[in-house]
């Protein structure tokens, strides 16, 4: 496939930014870079146009150097929230990967950052807190705060059984028999003490 080189005008991911000079298969520069105003074809004329691009770009990553700045230490004070579904065991089902997390900050914080900036050695599959490492842009890094929590219903305490409470109305009517019990025997007894100091008088 025969190859061109041209100059490219913007920033294109996997190819290069603005005043670099890339070759390319010379159908995607004629079809696609060039009409859409991604590139222009490298002629004199075109590199003198380079000090210009190089100095749009230094202006343009200066721009993103500040934003990824700011947006790191936003997000090193902030928590994303997942809800995952569990077991009855707690263990999770699936994993947590570093889209889910990009769909979390969107949803919970209306921040939109690209996945890829978001580094997991492997998908969290623990409840708990853990820190994640973004890689923002060249030399900026921070770390988020993900909490990872169960969307199941918390089980509700059972209610004491009916028949329980039966018995304890039942014991507390019964202890109420002893008492009468008690007082008869106390008069029977005291009675008994009245009848021998009345014979003694006699």
């Amino acid at each position: 496939m025969p190859k061109t080189e041209v100059i490219l005008t913007h920033n294109i991911v996997g190819l290069g930014a603005e005043s670099d000079q890339v070759k390319v298969a010379a159908g995607y520069a004629r079809n696609y870079l060039i009409p859409q105003g991604l590139a222009i074809p490298m002629t004199g004329a075109n590199k003198r146009r380079l000090e210009v691009l190089k100095q749009r770009r230094a202006e343009r990553e200066a721009e993103e150097l500040n934003h990824m700045t700011e947006m790191s230490r936003s997000l090193a004070k902030l928590t994303a929230v997942i809800a995952v579904k569990t077991g009855e065991d707690g263990k999770m089902f699936g994993a947590v990967t570093a889209g889910t997390i990009a769909d979390q900050l969107k949803t919970q914080f209306d921040v939109s950052l690209d996945k890829k900036k978001i580094h997991l050695e492997q998908p969290i599959k623990n409840l708990g807190e853990h820190e994640v490492e973004l890689r923002l842009y060249h030399g900026v890094t921070t770390t988020l705060k993900v909490r990872v929590e169960s969307s199941n219903p918390a089980p509700q305490p059972e209610a004491a059984p009916a028949d329980s409470r039966r018995d304890d109305r039942t014991e507390k009517r019964g202890k109420r028999p002893e008492r009468a019990q008690t007082a008869e025997t106390t008069e029977k007894t005291d009675k008994a003490e009245k009848k021998p100091r009345a014979a003694k008088a006699k």
